[in-house]
C-alpha cells in the first residue's frame, strides 16, 4: 500500500490516509452562523474519502473574525448547526476538525471578492480591532488597540469556551491558528509585538500567550486531539524564524500538542515569499526532524505522487491541502487512480468506478 493510504493512529482516532482538508474560509455565515452552504461544502470532503476536514478558522469572538462573513462559537447558540455538520462528516467515517482562531489585527475586514479592505470601526461591518501592539498590518488601516493584561486573560477565557462549545457539537480534532498573522502569531513575532511585559520581547515572553490558551483548554479534552497550526517562519528579516519554531515545536510537544500543521507568512506587508511546489515542506521536515510530534505540511501539493513523495521521504506524516480540495472535492479518489491504489468509496458512488 502506498503511505499516502496508510492509516496513521492518534492517541484517540485513527486517520484512515494521510489527506486532511486545510481550513478554508468562505465568508459566507450570518453573526457566526454556519448555515447549509457550510455543512455541503465540508460534507463533500468526507464524502470523499479525505481522513479528515478542519473547518475553517471559527472566531472566538465577535471581533476576533477576519470578516463579518466568518464562522463563530462565541455562543452556545451556534453550536446546533455545527452539530448537524460533525454527525454527517462522522457518518462518512471522517474526523471533523476545527480551527478556532482570532484575527486580531488583521480582522474587520470586507470579503475577499469584494475588496479585502479593512473596514473602519464607524462603519458598516466593521469593528475596532485589536492586537499585542498597535501596529496596523497596512498603514492605511485603522490601528489596533493594545490588548491589556485583562483583555489577554480573557481572551484565553474565550478560547477555553470555544473549545467547549467545540466538543459539544462533536469535534474530534481542535486546531489553534497560530499562523498566518493572525492574533496568536503577533503575539509571536518580534515585527509585530512590541510589548515591554511578560507577553512581548523574549521567545519565552511572546509564545506565553499561545501556552496559555493551551493550559487553558487541556483540562477540557477527553478524546479530542489537539492540533497547532503556525507560520514557520515570517519571511522578513527580523522576524519569527524557524530556529524559534522548533524551539516552540518541542515545547509544544511537551504540553500534548498531538500535531502540528506547519504553513508560513502572512505576518507582515514586506514579507518576500518564494513560492512553487513544496515551497513550505522543508519548514515541516526541520520540525519533523527535531521533535516527535505527528507533522503536517502544505503548500502547492497538487497530485498524488507528489503527496506520496513527500512521504515516503520521510518530510512529514500528513499532507493538508486547501485549493486543491476546492478544485477537487474528491482529491482523496483522484489521487488513489492516479497512483493505482485501490481505496473504498462511499457506496452510493461506487458506480462511479464503472
Amino acid at each position: 500500500m502506498r503511505k499516502l493510504f496508510s492509516s496513521l493512529a492518534l492517541k484517540h482516532h485513527t486517520l484512515k490516509n494521510r489527506l486532511v482538508v486545510s481550513p478554508m474560509c468562505q465568508y459566507t455565515a450570518t453573526d457566526g452562523f454556519a448555515n447549509n452552504w457550510h455543512l455541503v461544502h465540508l460534507g463533500q470532503f468526507a464524502i470523499g474519502q479525505a481522513a479528515a476536514v478542519i473547518q475553517e478558522a471559527t472566531a472566538v469572538v465577535p471581533e476576533g473574525r477576519i470578516t463579518y462573513g466568518d464562522l463563530g462559537i462565541w455562543s452556545d447558540a451556534h453550536i446546533e448547526k455545527l452539530e448537524e455538520i460533525t454527525q454527517f462528516i462522522k457518518e462518512q467515517n471522517c474526523i471533523p476538525g476545527i480551527q478556532l482562531a482570532h484575527a486580531g489585527r488583521k480582522a474587520s475586514c470586507e470579503k475577499p471578492w469584494i475588496t479585502r479592505d479593512q473596514i473602519a470601526p464607524n462603519q458598516p461591518n466593521g469593528w475596532q480591532t485589536v492586537g499585542p501592539s498597535t501596529l496596523a498590518f497596512n498603514e492605511k488601516d485603522h490601528p489596533p488597540v493594545a490588548l491589556t493584561k485583562m483583555a489577554i486573560a480573557q481572551t484565553v477565557e474565550a478560547f477555553k469556551q470555544a473549545t467547549r462549545r467545540a466538543i459539544t457539537a462533536g469535534y474530534e480534532i481542535i486546531e489553534l491558528h497560530g499562523a498566518h498573522g493572525y492574533l496568536i502569531h503577533q503575539f509571536f513575532s518580534p515585527l509585530i509585538n512590541t510589548r515591554r511585559d511578560e507577553y512581548g520581547g523574549s521567545f519565552e515572553n511572546r509564545i506565553r500567550f499561545l501556552l496559555e490558551i493551551i493550559d487553558a483548554i487541556q483540562p477540557l479534552l477527553t478524546t479530542q486531539s489537539l492540533w497547532v497550526r503556525i507560520s514557520a517562519t515570517d519571511w522578513a528579516e527580523g522576524g519569527w524564524n524557524m530556529e524559534e519554531s522548533v524551539a516552540l515545536a518541542k515545547i509544544l510537544q511537551d504540553k500534548g500538542v498531538e500535531v502540528i500543521d506547519v504553513s508560513s507568512g502572512g505576518g507582515v506587508r514586506h514579507q518576500q515569499i518564494t513560492t512553487g511546489p513544496n515551497y513550505q515542506v522543508p519548514f515541516a521536515s526541520e520540525i519533523k526532524t527535531n521533535t516527535s510530534l505527528i507533522v503536517g505540511t502544505v503548500g502547492e501539493i497538487k497530485t498524488g505522487q507528489q503527496a506520496e513523495d513527500i512521504l515516503q521521504q520521510n518530510k512529514a506524516d500528513l499532507i493538508l491541502l486547501g485549493r486543491e480540495f476546492l478544485r477537487d472535492p474528491h482529491f482523496v479518489m483522484t489521487a488513489s487512480a492516479q497512483l493505482d491504489e485501490e481505496i473504498p468509496w462511499a457506496s452510493q458512488y461506487e458506480r462511479g468506478k464503472e
